[in-house]
């Protein structure tokens, strides 16, 4: 198994693992939840019979009391209307909220807040039937308590905050892993850079004293030596220029890419033919080797898709209202399966 498809692993795993904390999280939530809808109906029906009794018992002062210390242990936002559906009672309610500000520090009575919180008891709850001391039918809402409301949304809540601080923490520590990595990268190519100076140096030093003692200044082979050496202090200027901030220069693009072309395709197979089309006077701010860099990867994934014979097309084209250039490499090799699309870009 490739690394690729472990880490592919590892996060579909992490997926399906918070996926998994997720839903018994809410599940948890939601047995208490139905646990306290119960119990809260439960404590209606107490009300209920309470407050039916305490009307009918208006007179024994002793029984009175003992309803009104039922009803503050069984506190709830109740409404009772007749059987029109006008307000007979109500209680529980924040009454305090009946009344608003208009401005200048004064508030007037808002008429409809009974009725709004009626609407809301209505669409929660079943109603409960009730008779007032001289048997006259009533009925009795209820809504939900604001602790049970809260509870309700709790486990949405928490699990958006932490995926929220997950999320945070994740792009945290894989920007600074990414980070370290990338220091030690740059460390790597300026050492390599530093390392490859002196063969160089050498080879170069090589390469003049044969052109001297054989008379080879024309010769064909050590041109091509030549070309070697020179590419090799391309890719040490490469590594080198890693990490640091690349210096631009105005360059004919049609022509840079030519000369790299030129350069890397007797490299290759010669059943490739390479073919450059596009304008040939646009011109780009340009850092060569590291430019030259980017065009040898596209060329080289370009030549190892092609399997026997085929053709290798760079297309240049300048976005005048964009101030762009776009540089289009294609092939007529086998391509990528479109299941390692995701792996690949």
């Amino acid at each position: 198994m490739n690394p690729y498809q472990k880490k592919r692993r590892w996060k579909v795993f992490l997926l399906v693992f918070a996926i998994v904390i997720g839903t018994a999280s809410v599940f948890y939530s939601d047995f208490f939840v139905k646990k306290m809808e119960r119990e809260e109906a439960a404590q209606f029906k107490l009300w209920v019979t309470v407050a039916e009794q305490q009307m009918k018992m208006y007179d024994n002062e002793q029984l009175t009391g003992i309803y009104d210390l039922l009803k503050k242990n069984t506190k709830m936002d109740v409404i009772v209307t007749n059987p029109d559906g006008s307000i007979y009672a109500w209680d529980g309610l924040d009454t305090t909220k009946t009344f608003y500000d208009v401005g200048d520090n004064e508030k007037t009575y808002d008429s409809l807040y009974f009725v709004r919180q009626l609407d809301k008891m209505r669409k929660q709850h079943r109603p409960a039937k009730m008779t007032d001391s001289e048997g006259k039918p009533l009925i009795a809402y209820y809504k939900d308590s604001f602790i049970l409301t809260q509870l309700r949304f709790f486990p949405y809540i928490q699990l958006g905050v932490i995926g929220l601080f997950i999320l945070a923490a994740y792009v945290a520590f894989s920007s600074a892993r990414r980070a370290e990595q990338d220091q030690v990268w740059v460390g790597m190519a300026k050492e390599t850079a530093h390392q490859l100076g002196t063969p160089i140096s050498s080879l170069m030093a090589w390469v003049e004293l044969m052109k001297s003692k054989f008379d080879a200044e024309e010769d064909p082979l050590i041109a091509e030596m030549q070309n070697d050496i020179h590419r090799l202090e391309i890719i040490t200027d490469r590594f080198s220029k890693i990490g640091s901030k690349p210096i631009l220069e105005d360059h004919v693009v049609f022509l840079v890419v030519k000369n790299f072309i030129d350069y890397f395709k007797v490299r290759t197979s010669d059943k490739i033919n390479f073919v450059i089309t596009g304008d040939n006077q646009v011109r780009a701010m340009l850092s060569i080797p590291l430019f030259d860099w980017v065009i040898e990867n596209l060329l080289k994934n370009a030549a190892n898709a092609i399997e026997n014979e085929g053709t290798i097309t760079v297309n240049i084209i300048e976005n005048l209202t964009k101030e762009e250039v776009f540089i289009d490499v294609s092939d007529t090799g086998r391509g990528i399966p479109r299941s390692k699309f995701d792996t690949v870009f």
